[in-house]
């Protein structure tokens, strides 16, 4: 089933009913997966990049706010920020993130599948 079918079934359940399918999916696939292994989220896909995640990443690389912005972010469609460059720029050659402890927050929490209200995004 296309992710796209599963989501409008899921907006279709109460949110309680919703979110505990897609909590039990998100557990089970991730038991099973080495993210190392794939890195595909961090190959083809920018994350929204924060405010407070410019000011934390760039005292980490210890470069100004303006700098960072202006090496690796444009504004995408929705005047978010986004890495301009594909893979991530931060991305090592092994898979692993070079700036881990202090990565984007929608990193963190990426793939949001495991996060309740599922439903109501997908609507």
């Amino acid at each position: 089933m296309k992710a796209e079918k599963i989501f409008y079934h899921l907006a279709q359940l109460e949110t309680e009913k919703a979110d505990n399918i897609s909590q039990r999916a998100h557990r089970e696939v991730f038991a099973a997966t080495n993210c190392l292994e794939c890195a595909q989220c961090c190959k083809g896909y920018s994350p929204i990049i924060l405010e407070e995640d410019i000011e934390r990443i760039a005292q980490h690389l210890n470069m100004p706010e303006h700098q960072f912005a202006a090496n690796y972010l444009m504004l995408d469609e929705d005047d978010e920020w986004v890495f301009y460059t594909q893979p991530c720029p931060f991305l090592a050659n092994n898979n692993h993130c070079t700036i881990y402890e202090v990565r984007p927050a929608s990193c963190a929490d990426y793939p949001h599948t495991g996060r309740s209200g599922l439903a109501d995004i997908a609507d």
